[in-house]
């Protein structure tokens, strides 16, 4: 990253020096802040709370009444830059996951009427739900195989939706499989 010669001078510092640096840099990067925070102040039951506290953002948002298909799929691309900065911050891959296919789920499920017909208006949030559908298999394969059973029934729930959606030939078109694993 940066010459020896630097390297031997930066750790030959009196103590109170590279830690006056480390805190400015530190400070310099909002991300690595938080994951400090989460990892030195936070606490044994923090992952649990901030994963609490997005699942109830997942579930709240999508039940409302929207005025457009546009409206909702702004909702679920800002729930899920939420989830993916969870996982930056907490290394939770596991609850980004699970938290995804729970906002995936809410939304065909408790949207139907801007699900139910792909024209103009609605095919940027179906194709979006493909895609992510997509993803989330994608992440879902990189883990153990013992996690991917126990994601199994709600990935078929999702998949049965999505299926039974207006959504069915984008997902035919991304290769999704109409039923995962050995369900």
């Amino acid at each position: 990253m940066f010459a020896p010669d630097l390297r031997k001078a930066l750790l030959a510092l009196p103590a109170k020096e590279k830690d006056q640096l480390l805190v400015k840099l530190v400070a310099k990067d909002a991300v690595l802040v938080e994951r400090l925070t989460f990892r030195l102040l936070e606490g044994d039951d923090a992952l649990e709370i901030r994963r609490q506290a997005l699942q109830q953002q997942v579930d709240d948002p999508v039940r409302g009444f929207h005025q457009t298909p546009n409206d909702l799929l702004h909702i679920v691309r800002q729930l899920q830059q939420r989830l993916a900065y969870h996982a930056k911050v907490t290394g939770d891959t596991q609850g980004e996951i699970e938290l995804t296919l729970r906002l995936l789920t809410n939304v065909l499920r408790e949207q139907p009427a801007a699900v139910a017909r792909l024209h103009g208006p609605t095919q940027p949030l179906l194709q979006h739900l493909a895609r992510r559908t997509h993803d989330v298999l994608k992440q879902l394969g990189k883990l153990h195989e013992d996690y991917r059973i126990e994601y199994a029934p709600a990935v078929n729930e999702l998949l049965g939706l999505l299926y039974t959606s207006a959504a069915a030939p984008l997902a035919r078109e991304l290769g999704l499989p109409a039923v995962w694993g050995d369900a």
